[in-house]
């Protein structure tokens, strides 16, 4: 095995702001892993509020790279375990080499993930589109430059009930709004029956990550669905979501890779509790990842493309929201060898 990565600057066609701030673009690391000619692409971008930038992952990376490259590769899930041992504070990296593993191994198989592990992708979801915040102008503009079935608004800020009412006027899709923990429950409790005469589909992370006891408040009579995104980073927080939130977001840079997500899927399903995945503004690479899964989730956002002004890749693309895969075996992209 032979390991090689690279870090990237992800532009984006607008700055991209949510409730913890704004950025003009998403730095992000690439991994490509060679096995007898072969090659795995994973990724994971660096996120600023999980104090993991692309330098630690590369500095990690380094320090223990010949071990990575030692492992006698079989399949991806006796890697992950490797992986997580070897790394077991830095779960982006992690991600990053699962992501790739997988990708290497659907490669050796001659099939995409998804035919492999004998998922029906006409179920996959339409995935969303979204909004950032900005002034009530401009993201009118921006939802009129992508007409999409779905979107998802970020939202988080004083005016945001105000800023989700204009957006309706110019659109009869379907809305979910993503307050990235930028709520009270008081603020929650007023703004969410609002949201619900407006449309509004669900409500993801409305509360701070560690306000459980807000949350079970919120859970018991709140009209909207609830999906915890801050609340569940890892295994270990699904079950803890239960009673609190009405389903998970899964990321896969978060939890550690496609790996643990497809754990955390079956616990979840276990606990009646509702699946998304998402994206954290990956390029076509973790996208295409998210895809392999799409099947077995009810909702999908996976737009980080689609926010780009440049991609770093090829592989899924999509009609009117709804995913168009290719006969490309492993996450199936296409990119250039380092």
């Amino acid at each position: 095995m032979q390991v090689k990565f690279k870090k990237y600057e992800l532009f984006f066609h607008h700055p991209f702001t949510i409730s913890k701030g704004t950025k003009t673009h998403q730095p992000t690391f690439i991994i490509e892993l060679e096995y007898f000619g072969v090659k795995g692409y994973g990724e994971a971008p660096a996120i600023s509020y999980y104090n993991i930038t692309v330098e630690k992952m590369i500095a990690d990376l380094e320090r223990k790279k010949q071990f990575v490259e030692k492992f006698a590769f079989s399949d991806p899930e006796r890697y992950w375990h490797y992986l997580h041992h070897l790394f077991p504070v830095n779960p982006f990296l992690v991600c990053a080499l699962d992501m790739a593993g997988w990708d290497l191994y659907g490669k050796l198989k001659g099939k995409q993930l998804r035919n492999l592990w004998g998922l029906d992708s006409s179920k996959s979801p339409i995935t969303d589109y979204t909004i950032g915040i900005d002034t009530i102008e401009n993201m009118v503009v921006k939802m009129k430059e992508k007409p999409w079935p779905i979107y998802k608004i970020k939202v988080g800020v004083d005016n945001d009930v105000e800023m989700v009412a204009e957006l309706r006027k110019h659109t009869d899709a379907v809305f979910r709004v993503d307050a990235n923990a930028g709520w009270t429950l008081e603020q929650a409790q007023d703004k969410i029956p609002q949201l619900k005469k407006m449309g509004v589909e669900m409500v993801e992370q409305p509360l701070a990550k560690d306000n459980w006891e807000g949350m079970k408040v919120l859970f018991a009579e709140s009209p909207l669905p609830l999906f915890a995104d801050e609340s569940c980073v890892a295994e270990a927080d699904v079950e803890k979501c239960y009673g609190h939130f009405h389903g998970i977001n899964i990321k896969f840079t978060k939890c550690s890779g496609i790996t643990p997500a497809r754990r955390m899927i079956e616990q979840a399903r276990t606990l009646n509790m509702k699946v998304m995945i998402g994206c954290m503004n990956e390029s076509s690479i973790g996208t295409a990842a998210i895809a392999q899964l799409a099947p077995l989730a009810d909702f999908i956002d996976m737009d980080g493309p689609l926010l780009l002004a440049e991609d770093i890749a090829t592989g899924v693309t999509f009609d009117n929201g709804r995913i168009c895969y290719n006969d490309l075996p492993g996450l199936g992209i296409a990119t250039k060898p380092f």
